[in-house]
Order: structure tokens, then C-alpha cells, then sequence
């Protein structure tokens, strides 16, 4: 699906994240998709406990969660980048394990904050 058919969801262009957020909102998809998977696997959270827990509509829930389910490619290419700006700051390895130790402090910007 492209992102005109999507009654809920936008992109922000100011934002370094290139996947889609909820209208009027700076709640990425894929921050509500996720909530999914914080319930206890004997005691999930639906769609529904996050709706009423963000006071957002259950179709915008439903929503984030499709976008997400369709795989698109610009979430895999915010965790790229996201990977790769981890290991310049030496917090995770090339595998993607953390490493032991603190952020540098103060916190560097990201290239396209620059």
C-alpha cells in the first residue's frame, strides 16, 4: 500500500524517521505496533487496551498495526540507520550487541540533525 491510503497515518518531513507517524501526532506506527508485543504472552495487549490507553481511535490502531504487518521498506531503513548511528557512538557492536559502557556525553547529533 502506498501512504494515500492511509486514513490515519502520515509522514513528518522534519523528522530523521522516514516511516509513517499518526496524524497529528509525533507516535511513530511503529511505536503502537510494538505495544503488542509488551503484554505477557498468557496475556497479550490488544488493540483495543491501546487505543483506550493512547485515547486513540481503535481504526488508528488497527491501523499502525497494518502499515506495519505490509513490511515497508522505510522501517527497515530507519533501523539502519539507527544500527549504524549506534556503532559510530560505539553503543552496539557490527552484530548489534550493546556494548558495556555509557553514551558519550554530551549526546553528538545525528548527521541529518546537522
Amino acid at each position: 500500500m502506498n501512504q494515500t491510503q492511509w486514513k490515519y497515518l502520515e509522514a513528518h518531513p522534519g523528522s530523521s524517521y522516514k516511516q509513517l507517524f499518526l496524524k497529528g501526532t509525533r507516535l511513530r506506527a511503529e511505536i503502537i505496533a510494538g505495544e503488542m508485543e509488551d503484554g505477557e504472552p498468557d496475556n497479550p495487549v490488544t488493540p483495543e487496551e491501546i487505543a483506550a490507553y493512547r485515547d486513540l481511535p481503535i481504526e488508528a490502531v488497527r491501523e499502525a498495526i497494518a502499515y506495519c504487518e505490509s513490511d515497508p521498506p522505510e522501517i527497515e531503513e530507519d533501523h539502519r540507520r539507527d544500527r549504524e548511528h549506534m556503532q559510530e557512538l560505539g553503543v552496539i557492536d557490527a552484530e548489534g550487541n550493546y556494548l558495556r559502557g555509557t553514551l558519550p556525553y554530551p549526546y553528538p547529533e545525528r548527521p541529518s540533525e546537522k
